[in-house]
């Protein structure tokens, strides 16, 4: 099934509203919306600016501007039906979108300049779902289905040959670099509930970081690489190993060293509210979305 299609397809028929927030972690963890969009957006990435955002919206990926409120579609050529998979390399200067392609309708990983302009195609096998980018810029890890199994990989953003870093039954995804290279944290159904994991980014030494009742996804690092934000389901609510759209979520926050966690935000979301990294570059506020849908 080609996911984005159908989950479009069913934002229209259900009039979905989307609202582009931020929260204060650093003080009073108070919510701030920045935008209501009528139909689906997703996913906020944060540029080094702190004055603009990346998110994806019916295939195209989008800027927005925080001051003005106005957004601009990026030239991503061929890549038109991108998912909320996208990644900006560590200077900025270039975007990593999942992007379904057209003899498949599965998800690959291309890279093009920030500014929008020609794809260059990095994993040819497919499916492929980007979540992190080394911090020397030199490799890109990603969720990936291969034979039947979904695991980690690794593969230098030149494309060539990917690595394979986990390797146990269910679902692993999620992966992304801590800020000094050293880890990449995942999340994995291994112990029965999603929860996340932190391993070296050679795939060693895989090491279990939450260990609560709720089923925890997609870890990201804060720019100091003290803190983790992630995304949470109830348990029971959803499959261990689901990810959907519309239900109530939480935003929690951990130390990057583990132990417990605070709840930031309470909401109704899940699937696109927080599936990349969308930490502001001083480390004060997380951008996120949350929806309400007119029946």
């Amino acid at each position: 099934m080609n996911v984005i299609t159908e989950r479009h397809k069913d934002s229209e028929k259900r009039n979905v509203i989307s609202i582009l927030e931020v929260v204060n972690v650093e003080t009073t963890r108070e919510r701030t919306m920045l935008k209501e969009f009528d139909g689906l957006i997703e996913a906020p990435n944060w540029l080094k600016d702190g004055k603009t955002l990346i998110y994806n919206a019916g295939g195209g990926i989008y800027s927005y501007d925080i001051n003005s409120g106005n957004s601009k579609l990026i030239d991503t050529g061929i890549c038109n039906h991108c998912n909320n998979d996208h990644v900006l390399s560590p200077d900025h200067q270039k975007i990593a979108v999942s992007h379904h392609t057209y003899e498949d309708g599965q998800s690959r990983i291309y890279t093009l300049p920030i500014e929008g302009g020609t794809p260059v195609l990095v994993t040819p096998i497919a499916p492929s779902y980007l979540h992190g980018w080394s911090p020397d810029g030199s490799m890109l890890a990603y969720c990936a289905e291969r034979n039947g199994e979904y695991d980690i990989y690794t593969i230098p953003v030149v494309g060539g040959i990917e690595t394979k870093l986990t390797d146990t039954k269910g679902l692993n995804d999620g992966p992304e670099y801590s800020p000094c290279g050293k880890y990449i944290w995942f999340n994995s159904v291994r112990t029965g509930l999603m929860q996340l994991w932190r391993m070296k980014s050679d795939g060693s030494e895989q090491t279990q970081m939450t260990f609560d009742e709720s089923n925890s996804w997609f870890a990201h690092l804060s720019p100091d690489g003290k803190q983790v934000a992630y995304i949470t389901y109830q348990k029971g609510d959803v499959a261990p190993g689901d990810h959907p759209a519309n239900k109530n979520v939480e935003i929690r926050l951990m130390n990057a060293e583990g132990g417990e966690y605070i709840t930031l935000v309470k909401l109704f979301g899940g699937q696109g509210t927080l599936n990349v990294n969308s930490w502001a570059p001083d480390g004060k506020k997380i951008a996120f979305v949350s929806y309400r849908i007119n029946e």
